[in-house]
Parts: C-alpha cells; sequence; structure tokens
C-alpha cells in the first residue's frame, strides 16, 4: 500500500529527465512518486537480469578507459546524491564520475536506443552533483552518455539559466499538494510502475490509434 514520505517530497532524477524533455507527458506519474513510497506495482515482463549484465559491462569498458587515461573513476553506489532544494529533494546515481586535475566528467552508460532523456539527465547530474558532493563543489563539469556503439558529449555551458530554470518548475510543479495532470496513453502506460490501485486511468490495452477515410 503506498505511504506518504514522511520527510517530504523525494523524486529520483531519471523521472525528472523524462518529463523535462517531453519523453513522457504524465506529471501526475511523477507527482506521485514524488509524494508517495512502497506502492504496489504492475507486473512486467522486463528482464532486468540480462540489462544489468550489459549495463555492467559497458560501465566497466568506459571506467577502464578513462583509467588508462589517468582519471581516476568512481562508480554507481560511490556516486549517489541527494541535492534537497526549498520545496523537494532530488536523487541521483550517476552511473561513472572521473576526475583529473583539470576536470570532471560525469558519465551515464545506456544499452538502449540514443534518447534525449538521456542527455538531460546527465545535464540534470551536472548541475546536482556539485551542489550535493563536496569533492566536486566549484568544479565545471562536463556530461557524457556512453552507449554501446556511440557517444553523446555535452559541454558544462549547457547547464545554463533557462535549463536551471525549466527543471526548478518542473520540481516545483511535482512538489506541489495538488496532483499534477494525468495524461494516460498507451505507450506510456505500458512502461509505468504505478498500478491500477493507484491510478484506475491507467490504459493496460495497446490502442492502435488507427482507422479508415474515403476522402483521400
Amino acid at each position: 500500500m503506498a505511504q506518504r514520505r514522511c520527510q517530504g517530497p523525494y523524486i529520483w532524477v531519471t523521472t525528472l529527465a523524462k518529463l523535462l524533455t517531453g519523453e513522457n507527458s504524465c506529471e501526475w506519474a511523477g507527482w506521485f512518486k514524488e509524494h508517495h513510497q512502497n506502492w504496489t506495482k504492475p507486473p512486467s515482463d522486463f528482464d532486468s537480469t540480462a540489462w544489468m549484465l550489459q549495463h555492467t559491462a559497458l560501465v566497466n569498458d568506459e571506467r577502464a578507459a578513462k583509467e588508462r587515461l589517468g582519471y581516476t573513476v568512481h562508480t554507481e553506489n560511490q556516486n549517489f546524491f541527494r541535492l534537497r532544494g526549498n520545496t523537494a529533494t532530488i536523487a541521483g546515481k550517476p552511473d561513472l564520475i572521473a576526475v583529473n586535475h583539470h576536470e570532471v566528467e560525469i558519465t551515464d552508460a545506456k544499452t538502449g536506443k540514443p534518447s534525449p532523456s538521456y542527455r538531460a539527465q546527465v545535464m540534470i547530474n551536472q548541475y546536482a552533483v556539485p551542489k550535493a558532493l563536496s569533492q566536486y563543489r566549484g568544479r565545471r563539469i562536463r556530461g557524457h552518455v556512453r552507449y554501446p556503439n556511440s557517444h553523446v558529449m555535452t559541454p558544462d555551458s549547457a547547464v545554463d539559466r533557462e535549463f536551471i530554470k525549466n527543471l526548478g518548475a518542473l520540481i516545483r510543479r511535482l512538489a506541489d499538494e495538488t496532483p499534477a495532470r494525468r495524461v494516460p496513453s498507451a505507450p506510456e502506460c505500458r512502461f509505468c510502475d504505478i498500478g491500477k490501485e493507484h491510478c484506475p486511468e491507467r490504459i493496460e490495452t495497446e490502442e492502435t490509434g488507427e482507422g479508415t477515410t474515403n476522402d483521400f
């Protein structure tokens, strides 16, 4: 059964990134997750073991590459952070943070198809890490999305005032006591981990969105 978070709104970077880029449209799902914990999740056919094996291999490959270049590399749980604001706390765990005398680079390894939300996820980490983790405070941080056969770099300048303004506005909307707007759709509900017990509007059958006409 879902329980209200007793320490205030709390949300993960991954959820923010998908909403920020429009990959997900249902802000209610983000609102629910920010305000609740221990909810009943629907069954999933996602093969988490296969994903973990692929993801770990990609992280290890990137770590080894950075270490050969002389970087000190921190991975996974070493990078966990919480950043508390006036309305909410955001949390994240970048896959790798590589450091040398001149620069800091945050990398997230992604095994799937390239997506704008992955870059946004790294950009949120670029914003939050130097504020949340004291060893990186005041450092300029570039971002890196590593795919199996390609990569995308993000300079520190990408995390500008407009990005921070949009991120802050989203977090404040999700932190509000008034529930955000539901936007149920088959493609999005399919991957949502909030079941009908908490979201009666959840769509569980695929909609084709197809019809016929004689007009053309």
